[in-house]
C-alpha cells in the first residue's frame, strides 16, 4: 500500500469531527447496513462473527453487533479507529488498526476469530490500482470456507453523478470538497474489475445487483445524493471449479 494512500485516508479522518454524518458516506444504517444485511442473510450464517472492512467511524458497524452480535470494525487509518471507539459509547464492537493489503495482518486475524462474514462498502473502488486484489484475497482470507462477503462498490455511472454534485451553485458541497482536498479517489475502478478482482481472489459471486449508496450530502431540491452502485454476496469458491473469461468465478456447469 502506497504511503500517499495511507496518509491520504489519516489526514482526512484527523480533520473529521465526531460529528455523525460529516463524512459524506456516513449515512445512517437505515439507509446502508440495513438492507445490506438482508441480501447477505440468505447466504450466509449470520451467527458467525462479522467484519466490517473499511469501518471508519464505526456508524454501520454498531448496527452491524446488534443484528449479528459479534462485530469487528477494521480500518487502515488510526484516526478513524479512535472515532469509531469514541463513537461506540455502548462498548457494543470491537474495532482495530489494520492493512487489508498485509497478508501477515489478515491470516493472523482469521486465526483469532475463525471464520467470518464480512461487510464491505465502497472499499475496492477508491484503493489504489495495485491494492485492489490484496483487499479481495483479504476478504477470501477472512471468510475461509463458511463465511460469507458482501461487497459493495461504486459504478462508473457514480461518477457522473459526483461531476453533478461537484458542479453545483457555489462549487462542490463541503463534504464532497473535502473527500477532493485530502487526496481521495471516488469511483475509481472500472464495472467490470470489481467482478474480476473478486474471482482472480478466489471468490464466487453467489448474488448480485445494482444499488445506490446513500450519502449525508442533499441536491438543491432537498432529496438525497445517492452514488450508482452494484452489490455482490461472495464466499470462497471450492477448488476446482471454474472461471469464465470475463474472471468472474462460476459453477462447473453454469451457462
Amino acid at each position: 500500500m502506497s504511503e500517499r494512500y495511507r496518509e491520504a485516508w489519516e489526514s482526512y479522518w484527523q480533520a473529521t469531527s465526531d460529528a455523525p454524518g460529516e463524512a459524506i458516506w456516513d449515512a445512517d444504517p437505515s439507509l446502508s447496513a440495513a438492507r445490506d444485511v438482508d441480501r447477505l442473510a440468505p447466504h450466509a450464517d449470520l451467527s458467525l462473527p462479522i467484519l466490517d472492512l473499511g469501518c471508519g467511524n464505526g456508524t454501520q458497524t454498531r448496527y452491524l453487533a446488534a443484528r449479528c452480535g459479534r462485530a469487528l470494525g477494521i480500518d487502515l487509518s488510526h484516526a478513524a479507529v479512535e472515532h469509531a471507539r469514541r463513537a461506540d459509547t455502548a462498548r457494543t464492537a470491537e474495532f482495530r488498526q489494520l492493512s487489508l493489503t498485509d497478508p501477515a495482518a489478515v491470516r493472523e486475524l482469521h486465526e483469532r476469530l475463525g471464520d467470518a462474514n464480512v461487510y464491505m462498502r465502497a472499499v475496492i473502488h477508491q484503493s489504489d490500482a495495485p491494492d485492489r486484489r490484496p483487499v479481495a484475497e483479504a476478504v477470501a482470507t477472512l471468510v475461509g470456507s463458511r463465511g460469507r462477503g458482501f461487497v459493495a462498490e461504486l459504478t462508473e455511472e457514480s461518477k457522473t453523478t459526483l461531476t453533478r454534485l461537484a458542479e453545483s451553485p457555489g462549487g462542490p458541497p463541503l463534504k464532497l470538497r473535502r473527500v477532493f482536498d485530502h487526496g481521495l479517489k471516488p469511483a475509481d475502478a472500472g464495472d467490470s474489475e470489481v467482478a474480476e478482482v473478486l474471482a482472480s481472489a478466489g471468490l464466487r459471486i453467489l448474488a448480485e445487483g445494482p444499488t445506490a449508496l446513500a450519502q449525508t450530502e442533499q441536491w438543491a431540491d432537498g432529496s438525497r445524493v445517492e452514488l450508482p452502485a452494484r452489490w455482490f454476496v461472495v464466499g470462497r469458491a471450492p477448488e476446482g471449479e471454474g472461471r469464465l473469461s470475463t474472471g468472474v468465478v462460476r459453477p462447473p456447469h453454469s451457462a
